[in-house]
């Protein structure tokens, strides 16, 4: 029982209750760094970080924190590992940071941080909330991903740009005519739709 319960807690991010494709959280960012592949993993892993490590803390404070002031606790905890993140990754991938600059400090107040440490790490155990960050994080971080690579290789051509690992997914021919809306807020805001309606569909059908 208590494997099949921490189970649920890791996996259901996956799918079931995806941060970005089924609770709609998050979406501006989203939105704004999906433009690229590389900048759709950066950003996921850090809030893969900070979302696991606030849980961990907000969870095991859980029992001391007073309820009156509870959402400005939260925000204390989750802006220190922020802090973190925003100081090594300008020291250690600049180019990545510079590329997606003010949305790393914006993860103090990204709903999906905020939404897990007030509905699950405050109410439950440590390893529960652990991973709950993780699979909230990698649930994330999956349709960042599939964003960002279609945008990407439908908008511009490329897969990894801005990288040393940077190479064209369809040939030259096609990065002259690739389809520029895709990079392109029209074609954030439709690409994620049609993600939306088919993670859904695939819910339904489990």
């Amino acid at each position: 029982m208590a494997d099949n319960s921490l189970s649920r807690d890791f996996s259901k991010g996956f799918l079931k209750e995806n941060p970005l494709f089924i609770l709609v959280l998050g979406t501006c960012p989203s939105l704004a760094v999906t433009t690229t592949l590389i900048n759709s993993i950066g950003m996921g892993m850090a809030v893969i970080f900070v979302l696991v490590m606030s849980n961990v803390i907000i969870s095991s404070l859980r029992n001391f924190i007073p309820a009156g002031v509870r959402i400005p606790a939260y925000v204390v905890v989750i802006a220190s590992f922020v802090t973190m993140v925003d100081m090594l990754m300008e020291a250690y991938f600049l180019s990545l940071y510079q590329a997606l600059g003010v949305f790393i400090p914006l993860i103090v107040v990204n709903c999906i941080i905020l939404a897990r440490a007030e509905a699950f790490a405050s109410k439950n155990g440590v390893l529960h909330s652990a991973l709950d960050g993780l699979g909230m994080g990698l649930g994330y971080t999956m349709a960042l991903i599939i964003l960002g690579t279609l945008r990407e290789a439908l908008g511009n051509g490329t897969l990894l740009s801005g990288s040393p690992y940077e190479f064209a997914v369809f040939g030259d021919a096609f990065k002259a005519n690739s389809v520029m809306v895709m990079i392109m807020p029209p074609g954030a805001f439709l690409t994620l739709g049609l993600l939306m309606a088919g993670v859904k569909r695939l819910n339904e059908r489990a």
